[in-house]
């Protein structure tokens, strides 16, 4: 009797809920007790996606394969006895797609840098699934805490160039979702910025000075040196 048909329950028995390209996922729809046969439909949406009819209380399988990012969404199913024109619902599954990410960059507006100056560093991968985090090192040492962007946008660190030692090699590592996806960036050294003495300024213009005197007295001796000679003689 079609009014005794209950819900149909979805469940995944194969694969995760977050899928990547080329996935094979299964789905199992269910509904007890009711009469036989019973048809049961996959939709996507509103989409019918396959359809399968059980003579027994056995679940209906549907596997399907993630090719795409839509092929992603809500599923749910459908459970009808074939003498009724009214069926009954399932609870809904969604499916979430996750892009490997690419090789993140790292970068700074300016590669030279003095000591005791304010720096940044921002680490961006271009291509994704949304959130990824980001770890910033230099050399093999962890520099920062995790930072995770949920929108597309660089993560920055801010730093201080306090030594020589603060001039290493800089990288940075992003992830996300994708199982074993963790990639690096570049590697980023500042440069030590040349840095002019406080004296320079002043030993220039005591130079220029002293080569002023030497050409004045070099000019003085034809007009008062040799005739002071001549008139002594």
């Amino acid at each position: 009797f079609p009014e005794m048909l209950s819900n149909p329950k979805l469940v995944l028995v194969q694969g995760t809920l977050n899928v990547v390209m080329k996935q094979n996922v299964t789905l199992s729809c269910l509904s007890k007790p009711g009469s036989l046969p019973v048809r049961y439909t996959l939709f996507k949406h509103n989409q019918q996606v396959s359809a399968l009819n059980r003579s027994d209380l056995t679940p209906a399988l549907f596997t399907l394969t993630i090719g795409s990012a839509s092929d992603a969404g809500e599923y749910k199913c459908k459970a009808e006895c074939n003498n009724s024109s009214s069926g009954k619902y399932s609870n809904s599954l969604k499916f979430t797609f996750i892009e490997p990410i690419s090789k993140p960059v790292l970068s700074s507006p300016t590669s030279q840098a003095k000591r005791g100056q304010n720096v940044t560093l921002s680490c961006f991968s271009e291509n994704g699934s949304l959130p990824i985090t980001y770890l910033f090192f230099k050399g093999t040492q962890n520099i920062s805490p995790r930072k995770t962007m949920h929108k597309r946008e660089a993560a920055v660190i801010f730093l201080f160039i306090n030594s020589l030692s603060d001039f290493g090699t800089y990288k940075c590592k992003a992830y996300n979702s994708f199982p074993n996806n963790t990639k690096y960036s570049n590697a980023f050294n500042f440069t030590l910025a040349e840095e002019r003495s406080h004296s320079q300024p002043l030993i220039i213009s005591l130079g220029l000075i002293l080569l002023l005197l030497i050409i004045g007295l070099a000019l003085a001796v034809p007009f008062f040196v040799i005739p002071m000679y001549k008139a002594s003689e």
